[in-house]
């Protein structure tokens, strides 16, 4: 099992290594810890129409026992369209089971966006907020969470009922910041279980004039619910686009529970493409790793090492 896990390992570094020499700037690494991956792909014109985002996740197994988790991403991609694109790379795992496929999801993905653009479909309507889009538009990844315009403190009133007596806020922890070509990034944690608790935790950040300032606070918060089982989640891009959904994305990936992330960026005046969603997410997953919502990945493997362990001692009660 050993040799297998290797060898795996050692065929994804081989992929993802060839992918980013393939692919350039369109290729992404949102989290490398946990095999996260972004690219983006478009129809090839010199004024592309259309643009998807995929985003995979590749598990332990990939190549050889397990498939790729992906997403596909574009605000046009919904419905029909979505479940035979989706119908589609499922068949090209199908008929090259244990090789590695993802080239050939990407160039499917193409040949898709190519056909649309070659069609009569209408060409999506899609507005940028992202300062850095219009001078790099090289990095417009478009997932499905959508920028909202209002005011970032507004947009958990419409969960919040005026009923509501105040609650306590919560205590609000700041991550270590990040700097990169002269733009800073730096995250800001605190636990909540209500989305009173999420406004009260924005409006406290607000008053402090260094966040206020900041060219963009994008935040996402995840919230249990008990009674439904379910969650209460949203995310913010504060004109960073895509940044929210991505940073939601990764929360949901290390399925933390009742907490709220969220990531200033002061803007230096220096592109750095898709380096600055890299920065937004590590903030992000290094104050969670601190404040002990995941383990890092040491842990988690001395954790695996010590189930092992249990494992063989029982077995070997069991025999005797």
């Amino acid at each position: 099992m050993a040799a297998s896990g290797a060898e795996a390992a050692q065929q994804q570094i081989d992929e993802i290594e060839a992918l980013s020499s393939i692919y350039g700037e369109d290729w992404c690494v949102v989290d490398e810890d946990e095999k996260i991956y972004c690219i983006k792909i478009n129809d090839c014109l010199d004024q592309p129409k259309w643009t998807l985002c995929l985003q995979v996740i590749l598990p332990p197994g990939y190549p050889a026992a397990e498939p790729p988790i992906y997403q596909l991403n574009a605000p046009w991609l919904r419905g029909q369209d979505y479940m035979e694109l989706a119908n589609s790379l499922e068949e090209i795992y199908v008929q090259n089971l244990g090789e590695s496929i993802l080239y050939l999801w990407v160039e499917k993905i193409r040949e898709v966006l190519i056909e649309k653009a070659q069609s009569s479909d209408p060409e999506p309507d899609i507005k940028k907020t992202s300062e850095e889009v219009d001078e790099d538009d090289g990095d417009d990844f478009l997932l499905d969470y959508q920028p909202i315009q209002e005011d970032p403190i507004e947009i958990v009133n419409y969960v919040t009922s005026e009923s509501q007596e105040d609650e306590e806020l919560p205590s609000i922890h700041h991550g270590n910041p990040i700097t990169d070509r002269r733009s800073t990034f730096q995250a800001h944690l605190a636990p909540v279980v209500t989305p009173r608790q999420v406004k009260r935790v924005l409006e406290k950040l607000y008053e402090n004039k260094k966040i206020a300032s900041a060219t963009h606070n994008i935040y996402a918060y995840r919230i249990y619910c008990e009674d439904k089982q379910t969650f209460l989640q949203d995310c913010e891009d504060d004109g960073e686009t895509a940044a929210g959904g991505r940073l939601l994305h990764l929360m949901q990936i290390l399925n933390v529970h009742n907490v709220l992330v969220v990531v200033s960026r002061w803007y230096g005046g220096i592109l750095l493409g898709p380096d600055r969603f890299k920065h937004i997410n590590n903030c992000a997953r290094n104050i969670l790793v601190e404040y002990n919502y995941v383990h890092s990945v040491e842990e988690s493997s001395k954790q695996a090492g010590k189930s092992k362990k249990i494992r063989k001692d029982n077995k070997k009660r069991t025999e005797h």
